[in-house]
């Protein structure tokens, strides 16, 4: 399955600022999956146009299962990456968003200005994450558990994981 891992960032676009979140989406990925995987990562700059862009071909050209984008999801007038989705997807999963936050806040209390989401586009799964990896880990830790019953629904292709790190629920299989 190929896996898009979308950074916005006007600085990392630029080359101004190392991008420390795609990198960290990317760990995370090597330490939860068990199976095969080819990871797909582009670098655009804040905003609406340049996110919907990039969005289409990753679902469209690149066919990825998954996409997971960091960056852009707060109140600032650049960051338009919850209107790019918008855009693009066909079927919202708000839950991701509700529970993203949830866990922040038990973080941080600025939480409440992230704008995280979900939604699918044909066979592929979008989820916003914030920019800050650390964030990063703790949403996905909490969102993942259905990330491969999700995909199996879609017709994405099928994910695994490492208990150790996320067990995944698919419903009739043992917990």
């Amino acid at each position: 399955m190929k896996i898009g891992i979308l950074t916005v960032s006007d600085r990392a676009s630029r080359g101004e600022y190392e991008d420390l979140s795609g990198p960290a989406i990317e760990r995370f990925l090597h330490r939860a999956l068990t199976n095969q995987w080819e990871a797909v990562q582009r670098i655009v700059p804040d905003g609406r146009a340049s996110v919907r862009e990039a969005l289409v071909r990753l679902c469209d050209e690149d066919k990825a299962g998954l996409v997971l984008i960091t960056g852009g999801t707060g109140p600032a007038p650049r960051d338009e990456t919850p209107e790019a989705m918008d855009d693009v997807i066909e079927k919202q999963l708000p839950g991701f968003g509700e529970l993203m936050r949830k866990v922040s806040l038990e973080q941080v209390p600025t939480a409440i200005l992230s704008r995280q989401g979900a939604g699918t586009r044909g066979s592929t799964l979008m989820i916003s994450l914030p920019g800050k990896p650390s964030a990063i880990d703790v949403c996905l830790g909490a969102v993942f558990p259905a990330v491969p019953y999700c995909l199996d629904l879609i017709g994405a292709g099928r994910l695994e994981t490492d208990p150790a790190i996320v067990k995944a629920f698919r419903p009739g299989s043992p917990r």
